[in-house]
């Protein structure tokens, strides 16, 4: 989702720049500018000194401008701090029946399914990543494919005995997963 977050923030920000930019740039330039263009020409500045103090006494003017800046600072911060999440979960929480519960690292679990899912027939390579919450993690499975693998047959191994063999390692009720299928490059077999 934060990439998600990122790009249409980045977007914005460059569509609203490039439009502004280049209306200032044309007025400055001396091209015909409709009439409800603020600037009329190159003499013209951004902000008048009317435009700066127009709303200074009325009583709403500083709450309504402060409450804005909080609202943006606040935003801010929120997409620094998501830049900062961690994309892997570190550790999941399993059931240990006692009522404590005990934590798998997270890399332990990627690198036991990964192994299992590269064994599977018609499988070259399996790079798994854990997401989600500590309760209730996520898997990114890549599987690299042999020319000779069947993706049905490796989607179906994958569903029933790796990804069912951590489900029940670990407790979990469900560990839903996300498979992207990539085949190996390989050189062209020449028959003689």
């Amino acid at each position: 989702m934060i990439a998600t977050v990122n790009r249409v923030l980045l977007g914005l920000a460059g569509l609203i720049l490039l439009v502004v930019g280049g209306a200032v740039l044309a007025t400055g330039l001396g091209a015909h500018v409709p009439s409800w263009w603020p600037f009329e020409g190159k003499a013209d500045v951004l902000l008048s000194k009317g435009d700066r103090y127009r709303w200074r006494d009325q009583g709403w003017w500083w709450p309504t401008v402060i409450a804005v800046l909080a609202v943006l600072v606040i935003l801010a911060l929120w997409w620094f701090l998501a830049q900062l999440r961690r994309a892997r979960l570190a550790e999941v929480l399993v059931d240990s029946g006692d009522g404590e519960g005990a934590t798998l690292r997270g890399r332990a679990l990627e690198g036991v399914l990964g192994d299992e899912a590269g064994s599977m027939d018609g499988v070259s390579d399996a790079k798994v990543t854990l997401t989600g919450r500590r309760r209730a993690p996520r898997a990114r499975v890549r599987l690299l494919m042999e020319p000779h693998g069947a993706p049905d047959r490796a989607l179906r191994g994958l569903s029933e005995k790796a990804l069912e063999h951590a489900r029940t390692s670990a407790g979990l009720d469900e560990l839903p997963a996300e498979v992207r299928l990539k085949a190996v490059r390989h050189r062209a077999q020449r028959v003689t």
